[in-house]
């Protein structure tokens, strides 16, 4: 068996993509012209651009694809890996697109990709490639708060965004909103509260939403509620880790976690901050003290006991050669695209349950919908009301405690009290949103004949709003 952390380049992941959306788009009524336009990527930019390596020269091959433009800005992260290619930028350009509309954030999808291995270069050369790339956009007219939208990704994070966000400034004077060209940028400079751990609470709040509903996990074999609820992670990143994290506080019991030099299991539970901090240390989660078992191969992590798997990693990672060994009855998928349209279909007959990476891991995306928000209106989320709120508050415990005789304790008023802060306001609304498209999702997946997956279900929702959108924007000219 291969290591299944690294991509199988052998799989056609926009194809894949086009496979799905065509299979649901079987269960909607739109024409095939209308679908047509909704499956493909509207525009492809491929471009290439030297930068200075020691005392020579290396040409990096880069790419932003903007899928649709049935709703403006464009949005999508930027991923720095020398596996990426234009095949994988077009398809997750698109998933960027369905995922929007699924949790209905009012953007087209977009992606990009640098085609290095990040671990390469120094800190001054990866400031040279990003500047470089976002010149290169800003050049086609592909980066801009009201155009194109990037984001973090695989590889990249808050540093990479400050760089864009910098040039993208420098290059347009005067531009009062410039810094809302891109998201994921760090507090300092106009980012938002919770956008790094977004995607990872939102992956938790998806699984509990799905284990929460009695009759779906009496059909496959689990009782509700995730306490107790054994969980593998594949993936120590971003995602990864807070994925694990906040499972873990809703009640959640992490008994295995995969990286690419192998992988760790115990059955009575793995403390994921301490493996972290013994991959921080050691360079592996290899050798960690509170492990049963570990695997070099971490695919092999994949495959044992527990109730629900996180792939939080890359894309292609469970397919027809491992799908099988798959003990989980749940896959919630972090990363986009983890598992092949072929395992799909078998862990469904094994009478399992997926839920897609489309929703799953569109909490980043909507917590970037907010940042995106708070960069164009200029002022930070509960910035306006909370001092109104806590004296609103105020007013009604001392009103309360004067008609009841009753006096609370000053921890107790201090709680009653207290305005919303903005962390606290965008995990609200990040946690609405993943509960609202949750069961629309749900209800498409119990009420439309035919469907048999989330991940149709998902696609027919989000098809249907799309088109809807094309439609009511007419064609021009």
């Amino acid at each position: 068996m291969s290591n299944l952390i690294i991509a199988d380049h052998e799989t056609h992941f926009f194809s894949d993509v086009c496979a799905n959306f065509d299979h649901a788009a079987q269960f909607t009524k739109h024409d095939a012209g209308l679908l047509d336009q909704i499956r493909s990527c509207n525009s492809v930019y491929r471009f290439r651009f030297p930068i200075r390596k020691g005392n020579g020269f290396e040409v990096i091959d880069a790419w932003r694809v903007e899928h649709s433009h049935h709703q403006s800005p464009t949005k999508g992260g930027i991923r720095y890996s020398d596996m990426v290619n234009e095949d994988e930028v077009m398809a997750l350009a698109a998933l960027m697109t369905y995922k929007c509309a699924i949790v209905n954030v009012p953007f087209g999808g977009a992606k990009g990709g640098i085609k290095i291995n990040p671990k390469n270069y120094t800190v001054q050369e990866l400031e040279n490639i990003t500047r470089r790339y976002t010149v290169e956009l800003t050049k086609k007219n592909f980066i801009g708060p009201t155009i194109d939208v990037p984001a973090p990704d695989y590889g990249s994070g808050e540093r990479e965004m400050s760089w864009i966000a910098d040039t993208y400034a420098t290059m347009n004077p005067g531009q009062g909103d410039a810094l809302g060209c891109v998201t994921g940028k760090p507090i300092a400079l106009h980012g938002i509260a919770g956008r790094r751990e977004a995607t990872g609470r939102g992956v938790a709040i998806a699984a509990r939403e799905c284990v929460s509903v009695v009759e779906d996990m009496q059909r496959i074999g689990l009782t509700a509620g995730l306490n107790g609820k054994r969980v593998i992670v594949q993936g120590l990143g971003n995602v990864g880790y807070y994925s694990a994290k906040f499972l873990s506080e809703f009640g959640a019991i992490i008994v295995g976690l995969c990286e690419y030099e192998g992988a760790i299991y115990n059955e009575n539970g793995l403390d994921y901050e301490a493996v972290f901090q013994h991959r921080k240390a050691t360079g592996s989660i290899l050798g960690f003290a509170g492990a049963a078992k570990e695997f070099t191969n971490s695919g092999e992590g994949l495959e044992q006991p527990c109730d629900i798997l996180v792939p939080a990693a890359l894309e292609n990672q469970i397919t027809v050669d491992n799908v099988r060994n798959i003990q989980a009855k749940i896959i919630v998928e972090g990363a986009n695209g983890p598992t092949t349209p072929e395992a799909e279909a078998i862990f469904y007959e094994k009478g399992g349950l997926i839920v897609p990476d489309m929703y799953a891991n569109a909490g980043g995306v909507t917590v970037s919908y907010f940042e995106w928000l708070k960069n164009l209106s200029h002022v930070s989320f509960g910035r306006m009301n909370r001092r109104f709120e806590e004296n609103s508050n105020l007013n009604l415990v001392n009103m309360v405690e004067g008609i009841t005789g009753v006096s609370l304790t000053s921890e107790q008023r201090s709680t009653i009290i207290k305005g919303a802060s903005e962390l606290e306001l965008v995990n609200s609304g990040l946690e609405d949103t993943m509960i609202r498209s949750y069961h629309e999702i749900r209800e498409t997946y119990n009420n439309t004949s035919g469907i048999d997956t989330l991940r149709v279900a998902a696609f027919v929702g989000a098809i249907n709003k799309i088109a809807v959108s094309y439609q009511n924007l007419g064609v021009w000219p």
